[in-house]
């Protein structure tokens, strides 16, 4: 799974990808991708890299549409087609299906001044409630967000949420249960901040979380805390700290987390320090360590991290990216994970072409 950083812009735009048009351009603009994912595992040493019983391919294409209707409110649509490559290349089906498509974005928005308005489906990004972009589409919610920058270097938002769609499940938009929002500040200049409320009445949680980063060459320091109260049972307190530098070319960060009596509150992906492409530290009771790298290397961006968990073992990964041209890119990511101390290490192995248009 990618964890990006949280910035303003993903906020702010992330219900389109696709720049909107001026007014003296047309009044709508369509861009999107074309996609082939494949992934096998060795189910943990029972198998072996490529059996077809472990393996899943798919391929899809995304359409993304911006209509600007009045200069204040535009419609944004992203549609998602999916196959299945056959079960000589692997038996599992991505998004649960030999084919299908859904809407992932289907949204209005309406901008006022320093407000933008965001209702219907769209995407989320904010610290411990959102999707992420893996497999063949991004999850995605229903919900309804309002975004104000009134305050100068300072972004407020409140997001009210309905259903989700999580990664690989088609088009099943999940009804979540009674209230469930999030409510931040955002703040960037002399540090980089956040604060978030969350109240999630499907989980049954509510939860308050906090970073801040700063640079201070030639590191950059950063510093999170996530409480968690749950309606019933042990609550939970989350921190970590992390240190960054670059060094002979090489981006380099150590990280570390500790998550106290249970696991935190989340919905979709985290922002912990610790976390990995296949483990999420927030849902590791105890302490967690990283240590990442990454550096271009004759145009292939390499990323090596190793990760340490309390209970959820540890995890190896090496990620690989290449672009072929400008609109075109490959991908490779090999991972070697330990769900939980006791388990046997699983060897996974994804591979993605990606062409944008």
């Amino acid at each position: 799974m990618k964890f990006t950083k949280l910035s303003l812009i993903t906020i702010l735009a992330v219900s389109t990808m696709s720049t909107l048009v001026s007014a003296e351009e047309s009044a709508t603009t369509v861009t999107g991708k074309s996609q082939v994912y494949y992934y096998t595992t060795d189910n943990a040493g029972e198998g072996s890299l490529t059996d077809k019983e472990s393996t899943a391919s798919g391929a899809a294409v995304t359409l993304d549409v911006t209509h600007k209707i009045t200069d204040n409110f535009t419609a944004n649509f992203s549609a998602v087609g999916h196959s299945h490559l056959g079960d000589s290349i692997g038996q599992n089906k991505m998004e649960g299906s030999n084919t299908g498509g859904y809407f992932n974005i289907a949204n209005l928005t309406g901008t006022f001044g320093d407000t933008t308005v965001i209702a219907g489906r769209q995407q989320l990004a904010t610290p411990m409630l959102g999707g992420f972009d893996w497999l063949l589409a991004p999850g995605s919610f229903e919900a309804y967000t309002m975004a104000n920058k009134s305050i100068d270097k300072v972004t407020l938002i409140a997001s009210y949420v309905n259903k989700w769609r999580g990664n690989n499940s088609g088009d099943n938009f999940a009804k979540l249960a009674d209230d469930n929002y999030a409510i931040g500040a955002v703040y960037n200049d002399v540090v980089d901040a956040n604060l978030w409320y969350y109240n999630v009445d499907a989980l049954d949680y509510t939860q308050i979380y906090f970073d801040v980063s700063k640079k201070l060459d030639p590191v950059t320091v950063s510093g999170q805390v996530a409480t968690t109260d749950y309606g019933t049972g042990d609550d939970s307190t989350a921190y970590g700290i992390k240190v960054g530098t670059s060094l002979s070319g090489f981006d380099l960060n150590v990280a570390y987390n500790n998550v106290d009596d249970r696991s935190a509150g989340m919905v979709g992906i985290d922002s912990m320090y610790t976390s990995s492409w296949n483990n999420f530290a927030s849902q590791d009771v105890g302490a967690s360590w990283k240590l990442d790298a990454s550096k271009e290397f004759s145009g292939v961006s390499t990323s090596l991290s190793y990760a340490d968990y309390e209970t959820n073992g540890e995890e190896l990964d090496l990620v690989l990216g290449y672009g072929v041209a400008d609109n075109m890119s490959l991908d490779a990511i090999f991972t070697n994970t330990k769900y939980s101390e006791d388990d046997d290490a699983e060897n996974a192995l994804e591979l993605i072409a990606t062409y944008t248009f």
